[in-house]
């Protein structure tokens, strides 16, 4: 798989499926060369054949939701300004009808149980901020005021100003006579113009704290919703389940702080049971490393948790739960998959889809159960829970020529087991090696087809990656093993395992190694390099690189590293790349995007600024208009700019020929 071939990888995200069983509704996603952005649509699966057809045709349209009666599918979709808002249309196809006008867009929606309205969250702008005065640029706005300590968000921007509240509309009848402009009349000059959305919405919530996550009560009274402070005056990660009525009549608290829980996913059942995916963060509410995520149902007025942290890993934002009549639907990560589980009321766990799968979203209805999965050569398909894969939305990425990594498990010097796979081209080689480690820390590698490694694998690397201490899917204990103590047993384990598969394949060249990484990866490929000198070269992408200065322009700089590497000032500079700057040899390629807010653009610049201070051979490469998702989520171009300056760098630096570049 070469770089240009990133269009042919589809992910299929979170499906909808209607209540008889007989047809579910995905959208998915794409890298677009041409358009360069992510192009979608969403898509209606017959059951059980598979039979496809797209139902519509936007340039990115996402987040299907399938009224209660399956007639109609929300969704989201940028109206003429870009603006993300809702739109319905007949789930047997036809032409969309907008739903919202929200002046700076929608983030998510719900519809209520009887499908005669729709609640959504959307983002309320300060006077004269974000295009809401016609004419006023952003360079001509008032300044910001921050009086708390979070402001900024990646990929958002400014957060302070804009309160995200909650609003309720009456869904549009999509069978009704459209809208049309009255022609021109000599009689009446100002005839009025009927409007292009619905009536206007009604405002649920105003005032200072943000909204999350709707989700309607079973009676459709209230709308449930997660409510945190806009601009919080302390680092705190508890949230709150607060309910609010319909009717305008108030709110009522669910959930407090005093449950200690960060709250992820809400699902109402048929019978009123209230269900959450939710984090224990402690009694100070900061305690997110390897958290406990767990599923609880509220039993009068308190939620009582199902699950054992040390049994399933629940993940975090990126999962959620269905339920599956009285039982409930989760995603448990585990050694680089996903698998989906039922879990009862009174904690049985059963299992749904296991195996080679990396679940990313699920549905259930009529006894049937389907599943968003990527696989070992697939970015995303649609499978059947006991018949598989319904569709092939990955059959050209498999065309481009994509190889399956070999897994391994490795005994590390302390005994300690490291898990992970290695990747070879075809061939007896000799081949260089790159070790490559992954973000998170609290992340993992897992099966999926994974681009950035058939790119090296295809220009003739081997590339080896693990999941070393601190990393997910292994229990808390594991993920949890370099709180305070970064750069320790995560690195031994990422040497060791890189040893232990140099030797398990005598065709991997272990006197050509290089490292590269991004984000936490970025942070331990920089201490790598600076404490084991065998590596031609290195790459250090968006890294998490100086602790001290990240507190202060990070957008999770609050709380990340006071958890990770501690206040103390002598703690932060062990665990720190900038204090160890000077040990680095090794020729390095620093990459970062311009607008990162999670990991800063001065993490990347002092770094590299202090490499060229002391002699080493370095490069600085930085991409304008992206944030910390540039490789997952970036401009097309700009992904395909940011491979082929890696592969140029290996090519300089790791040639796949001896003595020279190929």
């Amino acid at each position: 798989m070469r770089a240009s071939d990133i269009g042919m990888l589809i992910s299929v995200g979170r499906p909808q499926l209607s209540p008889d069983g007989a047809f579910a509704v995905v959208a998915t996603s794409r890298p677009d060369l041409t358009a360069n952005r992510n192009v979608g649509q969403l898509w209606r699966i017959e059951l059980p054949s598979g039979r496809r057809r797209r139902l519509t045709r936007g340039v990115a349209d996402a987040m299907p939701r399938l009224s209660p009666d399956s007639s109609r599918i929300a969704f989201l979709r940028a109206d003429a300004r870009k603006r993300a808002q809702v739109w319905v249309v007949p789930s047997v196809g036809g032409e969309p009808v907008q739903a919202t006008d929200a002046p700076i867009g929608v983030t998510e929606f719900a519809w209520s149980p009887d499908g005669a309205r729709l609640a959504y969250v959307a983002s309320v702008a300060e006077p004269g901020r974000y295009g809401t005065v016609e004419g006023l640029d952003a360079a001509s706005e008032p300044p910001r005021r921050v009086t708390g300590i979070r402001w900024h968000a990646n990929g958002s921007g400014y957060i302070v100003d804009r309160v995200s509240e909650l609003f309720l509309i009456d869904a549009p009848d999509v069978d009704a006579e459209p809208f049309y402009d009255p022609a021109p009349s000599p009689n009446d000059e100002s005839a009025p113009k009927r409007p292009v959305v619905p009536a206007s919405a009604q405002r649920l919530t105003e005032g200072t704290t943000s909204y999350a996550l709707p989700a309607f009560t079973a009676d459709g009274a209230e709308v449930l919703v997660v409510a945190s402070d806009i601009e919080p005056r302390h680092p705190d990660l508890r949230s709150q389940l607060v309910a609010i009525a319909v009717d305008g009549s108030g709110s009522r608290v669910v959930v407090g702080r005093d449950a200690r829980l960060s709250i992820h996913e809400v699902a109402v059942a048929a019978d009123g049971t209230v269900a959450l995916l939710a984090s224990d963060v402690g009694a100070d509410g900061v305690d997110f490393i390897a958290a406990a995520v767990d599923l609880y149902v509220l039993e009068d007025g308190a939620p009582r948790r199902l699950t054992d942290p040390d049994e399933l890993d629940l993940g975090e934002g990126g999962t959620h739960i269905t339920f599956d009549g009285a039982d409930l639907l989760v995603q448990h990560r585990t050694r680089g998959r996903v698998h989906l589980k039922r879990v009862a009321r009174d904690g049985t766990v059963g299992t749904v889809l296991d195996g080679d799968v990396d679940v990313s979203g699920h549905a259930s209805a009529a006894g049937v159960v389907v599943a968003s999965a990527a696989t070992p050569d697939s970015s995303g398909e649609l499978l059947v829970a006991g018949a598989g894969a319904v569709t092939d939305f990955g059959g050209a990425a498999r065309g481009a020529g994509t190889v399956t990594p070999r897994e391994i498990e490795v005994a590390g010097r302390d005994g300690y087991p490291v898990h992970g796979w290695v990747a070879t081209p075809e061939g007896d080689g000799p081949f260089p090696v790159i070790l490559q480690i992954h973000g998170g820390p609290y992340a993992a590698y897992g099966i999926h087809l994974f681009d950035e490694t058939q790119v090296l694998v295809d220009a003739g690397y081997a590339v080896v990656y693990c999941n070393p201490r601190g990393s997910a899917g292994y229990g808390r204990a594991h993920g949890r093993a370099i709180r305070q103590a970064m750069g320790t047993v995560d690195l031994t384990d990422v040497l060791d395992f890189l040893d232990g598969a140099v030797a398990s394949d005598d065709r991997l060249d272990g006197s050509r190694v290089g490292v590269q990484g991004g984000s936490y990866g970025g942070y331990l490929t920089a201490w790598t390099i600076a404490h084991d000198h065998r590596f031609a070269g290195a790459i250090v992408e968006r890294g998490f690189l100086d602790p001290a200065s990240f507190q202060g322009t990070s957008d999770i700089g609050t709380f990340f590293g006071d958890e990770y590497v501690g206040t103390d000032a002598a703690d932060i500079s062990r665990q720190s790349p900038m204090a160890v700057v000077s040990q680095v040899t090794t020729p390095t390629l620093v990459i970062h995007s311009e607008l990162d807010f999670r990991c800063p653009l001065e993490q990347a610049t002092r770094y590299y600024s202090a490499l060229k201070r002391a002699g080493t051979d370095a490069e600085l490469l930085i991409f304008p208009g992206e944030n910390h998702e540039l490789s997952r989520s970036g401009q097309p171009r700009h992904r395909i700019e940011r491979f082929a300056a890696i592969l140029d760098w290996w090519n300089r630096h790791l040639p796949i020929e001896q003595g020279g570049a190929k």
